[in-house]
């Protein structure tokens, strides 16, 4: 083991990682439909999952925020989403001894000094809550502790960065949403959202927002990724910018090729986001005769040194998204890969307090704001039960 690598498994071990994005739950709905017996993390699931419980601890992870993403396109997204909520309480109830429910930045520490994993949830996509603030209020009396506000397609009251513009950023109603999740303590999530959408988002919010899994759009130009504009707001408005690992968001060679897979395989007839087994035959077809461009630990070590200078080391975080890519970087191939990063980091001359905010400290202090703008709201003002149609006509 090389220095820099054992002193990145030495830091881990005091300031573990918080990870903002992790798939895990959707890729038990779609593998085996919730067996977790078939799906048991408790041991190595290398042949299937980029998560399970060894690797977790390998990889120093010490929080996770497992997403309760669903596809946007479902007829039935709220009642999936709920599906999603209880395979994550399935998993915590199962493996009890390692994974510890978590909807405070108090049950993160508390869970750091047990030494059990802090298990929060992240909903992703508006389309989740069905236009109804009644209906993201339950969601945080479920556990969610951030709402991406859209994913890959627009929702009547948000833009999504993936999709064409709609209602040019936030709507009324989309304001009021913010507002409603200001009140409630649930992060506001920009991840996945157009730009205009992100600017909307900052003016609105009184308390911290996060990107749970977004890069830099200046050093690789994809949508999904976040302009300096948007980074160099983060400082006042006090929020953090979680850096993903997936190829196609990092390296800038592999933005086409990755569009030349996603049209391979809807012209197989599947969806370009999935990771079924028979997904991931045809996308090992379509590699073999298409060599993919192979995104790095140093790949995602540029998108932080530049993302520091942009916005300062108290801003940012890590959201590998761990089992919703079907790729991952060299090095960084899954859950267990986190010292790797750490370790490049530490070579270039990252400090030990600084490694210490990306890893553990930057997320619990947002959640922890989140929680405190929420009790000062509270005092001033109750639910809002405004309607889209009210809002937006």
């Amino acid at each position: 083991m090389s220095g820099s690598l054992a002193a990145a498994r030495e830091l881990l071990r005091e300031f573990p990682v918080v990870d903002g994005h992790n798939d895990l739950p959707w890729a038990l709905r779609e593998q085996v439909r919730y067996d977790l017996g078939a799906r048991d993390i408790a041991t190595h699931q290398g042949a299937h999952l980029h998560t399970d419980l060894p690797r977790l601890r390998e990889g120093g992870v010490g929080a996770q925020y497992w997403s309760v993403y669903v596809r946007s396109d479902l007829p039935d997204a709220v009642p999936a989403t709920l599906e999603q909520i209880d395979c994550v309480r399935q998993l915590i109830a199962r493996y009890g001894s390692e994974l510890r429910p978590a909807l405070t930045a108090a049950d993160m520490e508390a869970g750091r000094r047990e030494g059990r994993i802090a298990s929060l949830m992240g909903a992703e996509g508006g389309h989740s809550i069905a236009n109804s603030l009644g209906t993201l209020r339950q969601l945080y009396e479920l556990g969610v502790r951030y709402l991406t506000l859209t994913h890959n397609d627009n929702v009547a009251w948000a833009d999504s960065a993936t999709d064409e513009p709609g209602v040019g950023g936030l709507s009324e109603f989309g304001r009021e949403v913010v507002r409603e999740m200001n009140r409630l303590g649930m992060l506001v999530d920009l991840s996945h959202v157009a730009a205009t959408t992100m600017r909307h988002a900052l003016d609105t919010s009184v308390a911290p927002v996060i990107f749970s899994h977004s890069s830099s759009r200046a050093v690789c130009d994809h949508p999904r990724n976040i302009p300096d504009d948007v980074l160099e707001r983060l400082p006042v408005n006090g929020g953090m910018a979680m850096v993903t690992f997936v190829p196609k968001f990092v390296l800038q060679a592999a933005v086409d090729w990755t569009a030349a897979a996603d049209d391979n395989m809807r012209a197989h007839g599947l969806h370009h986001l999935a990771t079924t087994p028979e997904a991931m035959k045809v996308h090992r077809a379509f590699e073999e005769t298409n060599p993919r461009p192979v995104a790095t630990v140093a790949t995602v070590a540029d998108h932080l040194d530049h993302m520091r200078e942009v916005a300062g080391i108290d801003h940012l975080g890590i959201g590998g998204d761990y089992d919703g890519t079907a790729f991952t970087p060299e090095g960084l191939d899954d859950v267990s890969g986190y010292p790797n990063l750490v370790a490049e980091l530490l070579d270039r001359r990252w400090s030990r307090t600084d490694l210490a905010k990306l890893t553990w400290g930057n997320a619990v202090r947002v959640l922890g704001a989140a929680e405190d703008v929420a009790q000062e709201v509270q005092a001033r003002r109750g639910p809002s039960n405004a309607t889209l149609e009210q809002l937006d006509g």
